[in-house]
C-alpha cells in the first residue's frame, strides 16, 4: 500500500496585507511551505508528495527551491478555480489503481505534528475516511439564519436576540491532513462541484461516507493573518 500527500497552496495573502502569497512567506528563516512539505517528509519518509499550486505562482516557487536550495521530492499539479478542483487535479496524478491512503493537507499548516499524521494514515488504513480535530475552548454564539446577512454587517452591535449560545462541548475545530483510502477520494471528487464543499470531508460525506474524527494537535495553526505570522515565530 502506498501513501500520498495532497498539498495545497493556493491562497493569495490578501488577508496578510501583502503582495507575497502567504505559503512563501518566512518563518524564522524558510517559507512556510517548505515546512510543510519537511514536516511530512519527516513523519513519512516513503510518502509521495503532490504540490499543488496556481500556475501563476509556480515559476516564484520554483526560485524560492533555488534560493533555498530545497531539494525534497514532490509532483507539481495546478491549482484549480476551487479547492475542490485543486484537490482533483492533485488526485490525478495518482494511478487510478492505485491502493492506499491520500492525505490532502492545507499548505499554510506546518506545525501538523509528525504524531498527528502518522494517526491519521494509520486510522484512514481502518476507516477510510479520517478528520483531525481538537476541542472548542471558547463559547460560541450561532447568528440566526434569518438574520445572517444584517449580523454580518453589525457584528460589533449586534443585538441579543440575533443569537445564541450553543454548547460548545457539540463542537470540534477541523484541521488537516484529512486522510482518505485513495479509491474512495478519488471516486468523491467525480461528483459534481458544490457550495457546500468547504473541506475534503464534506465531499466524502456527500458521497454517502461517514468520517472519523481523532485527536489532532493544538499547534497545527493555519496561518492566514499576520498575527497568526507572529505566532509561527514563537511555535518555531
Amino acid at each position: 500500500m502506498l501513501n500520498y500527500t495532497i498539498i495545497v497552496a493556493g491562497g493569495k495573502g490578501l488577508r496578510m496585507g501583502g503582495d507575497i502569497p502567504k505559503q512563501f512567506l518566512p518563518v524564522a528563516g524558510m517559507p512556510v511551505l517548505m515546512r510543510t512539505i519537511l514536516r511530512f517528509r519527516e513523519a513519512l519518509p516513503e510518502v509521495n508528495i503532490i504540490l499543488v499550486l496556481p500556475k501563476s505562482q509556480q515559476d516564484y516557487w520554483k526560485n524560492l527551491c533555488q534560493q533555498y536550495q530545497f531539494n525534497v521530492g514532490y509532483q507539481l499539479a495546478d491549482g484549480g478555480q476551487t479547492r475542490f478542483h485543486s484537490v482533483q487535479n492533485g488526485l490525478a496524478l495518482i494511478p487510478d489503481n492505485a491502493d492506499g491512503v491520500v492525505g490532502v493537507h492545507d499548505g499554510v499548516r506546518p506545525f501538523v505534528s509528525v504524531e498527528t499524521i502518522r494517526r491519521c494514515y494509520e486510522e484512514a488504513r481502518n476507516s477510510k475516511a479520517v478528520v483531525p480535530v481538537i476541542p472548542v475552548v471558547e463559547t460560541i454564539r450561532k447568528i440566526n439564519t434569518e438574520d445572517r446577512a444584517v449580523a454580518n454587517s453589525q457584528l460589533s452591535t449586534l443585538n441579543s436576540h440575533l443569537s445564541h449560545t450553543v454548547p460548545r462541548d457539540e463542537y470540534r475545530l477541523v484541521q488537516t491532513p484529512q486522510c482518505f483510502d485513495i479509491q474512495l477520494l478519488k471516486a468523491a471528487n467525480r461528483q459534481p462541484y458544490c457550495d457546500s464543499f468547504t473541506d475534503d470531508a464534506s465531499v466524502v460525506e456527500a458521497y454517502g461516507h461517514p468520517i472519523t474524527l481523532i485527536d489532532g494537535n493544538r499547534e497545527n495553526i493555519k496561518i492566514t493573518t499576520p498575527f497568526d505570522l507572529r505566532m509561527a515565530e514563537v511555535l518555531i
